[in-house]
């Protein structure tokens, strides 16, 4: 059976998304560090609509740790695969570059693009043996024009965004696409510090986007649909950037 896997999937983005496959009737694998209470939550919203998933819980910046849940994962589904990778687990520490610590700068860019590397190469491998696969990495508009303030995030998110470019080329013979979806300011736990009333006047179409939109763009790219589409980034900003 083919299976989704969500990193960073028990809230915002990452809930919404993995709720939007499962009504495609594909199982999703809710990857969290640590938050179970949320985990539990999302896994209960599927459940109730009839779908199926499970947890797995790691962080995706220690790569053993890694290793370990998907080796285990795969131990136990010995007649499944994942088909699906969502990369989507990431976190902001925003400071001003000048002010910025080790720790920012670091713990930014290890879970954006850390992550990306730790769980795709992971889970690659059974893409390219079975030849298919959907691999969706969750960008930010601040990869793309960069954002004040967000040095380290525009970092990372941008850095995701050329590695999405490559490793498509890498396999898109073996029928695996990458594609990268750039939410611009999207109403999340991640952004609920900001000030929304003076940001969304930015926003051509007035205000904040939904999760649920971002997941209904990533769970076409998960389709079969989305077969002829591989190494693009995807913006879904309102118009604040095009």
């Amino acid at each position: 059976m083919k299976y989704a896997f969500v990193t960073g999937g028990s809230r915002g983005i990452g809930r919404a998304v993995s709720i939007a496959i499962a009504r495609t009737r594909m199982p999703v694998v809710i990857n969290y560090a640590g938050n179970h209470s949320a985990a539990q939550q999302t896994l209960a919203n599927i459940e109730a609509e009839g779908g199926r998933a499970e947890l797995l819980q790691f962080d995706v910046t220690h790569a053993e740790a890694v290793d370990a849940a998907i080796e285990q994962w795969q131990a136990d589904h010995p007649d499944d695969h994942i088909h699906t990778l969502v990369n989507n687990a990431g976190i902001r520490d925003d400071a001003m570059m000048v002010f910025m610590q080790n720790q920012q700068w670091n713990s930014v860019i290890d879970t954006s693009l850390g992550g990306f590397f730790n769980v795709t190469r992971r889970l690659l491998k059974d893409m390219l043996t079975k030849r298919g696969g959907r691999i969706i990495n969750i960008v930010s508009l601040s990869g793309l024009k960069g954002m004040p303030g967000q040095t380290n995030y525009s970092a990372a998110k941008a850095a995701v965004i050329g590695a999405t470019k490559a490793l498509a080329q890498e396999v898109a013979a073996r029928k695996v696409t990458v594609n990268a979806v750039a939410p611009g300011f999207i109403a999340t736990d991640m952004t609920q510090d900001l000030d929304q009333d003076t940001l969304k006047k930015l926003v051509p179409i007035g205000r904040f986007g939904q999760p649920e939109e971002v997941a209904a763009l990533v769970s076409f790219l998960a389709s079969d649909a989305a077969a002829y589409i591989t190494g693009e980034v995807i913006s879904i900003n309102g118009g604040l950037y095009t």
